[in-house]
């Protein structure tokens, strides 16, 4: 009502327009009233949502303005502030602000009949006890206007780091899935013992060049049913949030370099920033290091400490 009689009591007055409104079911304020409101100190309450909206709206912008309600209530406790999650809800609503909403799937890999398949080790399980014990891909696409952006990723399903990416022109796999899974396997100098790689059915991904590599690597090959997404959930789910929070929100791409750098930045942000919920609202990287600071066979080193 304040605001309404702000905007035409240039044109019209104060008065007029409240007796015009006191006929009508929202008439409920009076020329006084008004004046009233208008020099009435600013309350405690609208100087914190103030400073909070100001807070959530530097948040939603720096997280590629992505974020939804039980989000963003997670960045503003990280951050300190002491909200409630209905507040950032008012909050967000009174600024226009709301998370971002995934598309439906669009099949980009094809299965090959002719080549053998590996059998699924994981059976729709995408935990992991540790790091590096299963790694999951897919590889997407992304239109821009000098040609098609194949991009693929490697996720590790303990912690949700993207540990190796790749944007290439074609789906040759040396260019594509072979140079996603060559990135962390360099990490930790071609030593991949022990550790499960899923993925589709995809030729790039059952091709004698990459499952050699992988072999070779020490890695054990795992692969769902076909045309069955979820038995590939994680690697689809990754690729989903990624149309969802960067390709959509930012097209559209001219260049395949464009897309490459920007792929960049949003995998350094999804694993060093980006909150998950299914880790507790922590980042991957901060799981992966909270388990390498876990104290190590701790038992062990109390019957030394008894024998001597």
């Amino acid at each position: 009502m304040i605001r309404y009689i702000d905007t035409y009591r240039v044109r019209f007055g104060v008065e007029p327009i409240c007796r015009t409104l006191k006929a009508t079911q929202c008439g409920f304020i009076t020329a006084r009233g008004y004046r009233v409101a208008k020099t009435r100190p600013v309350s405690a309450r609208m100087v914190r949502d103030n400073a909070l909206l100001g807070e959530i709206r530097r948040v939603y912008t720096a997280d590629y303005s992505v974020y939804g309600v039980r989000k963003m209530y997670a960045s503003m406790i990280r951050a300190g502030w002491l909200v409630g999650r209905d507040h950032v809800a008012r909050l967000m609503r009174q600024a226009g602000l709301g998370g971002v909403t995934r598309s439906r799937k669009v099949f980009t890999t094809h299965p090959d009949a002719s080549l053998a398949r590996p059998v699924d080790l994981l059976q729709r399980q995408f935990t992991a006890p540790a790091p590096r014990r299963a790694w999951v891909a897919d590889i997407t696409y992304v239109a821009t206007w000098s040609g098609f952006a194949y991009v693929g990723f490697v996720t590790d399903a303990y912690s949700r780091r993207i540990v190796g990416w790749s944007v290439s022109s074609t789906l040759r796999t040396e260019q594509s899935t072979l140079a996603a899974q060559n990135m962390p396997a360099w990490q930790v100098s071609d030593d991949l013992s022990g550790l499960i790689c899923h993925n589709d059915h995809g030729a790039n991904y059952l091709s004698v060049r990459y499952t050699s590599r992988v072999i070779e690597l020490g890695a054990k090959l795992s692969t769902g049913s076909v045309s069955d997404a979820y038995d590939n959930a994680l690697a689809e789910t990754i690729n989903g949030l990624y149309k969802a929070e960067l390709i959509r929100r930012q097209g559209p791409w001219r260049t395949i370099e464009q897309v490459e750098l920007a792929t960049l930045s949003w995998v350094w942000w999804w694993n060093h920033q980006r909150l998950h919920e299914h880790l507790g609202y922590h980042t991957p990287i901060e799981t992966e290091q909270a388990y390498y600071n876990q104290p190590t066979e701790p038992q062990l080193a109390t019957a030394n400490r008894e024998k001597q």
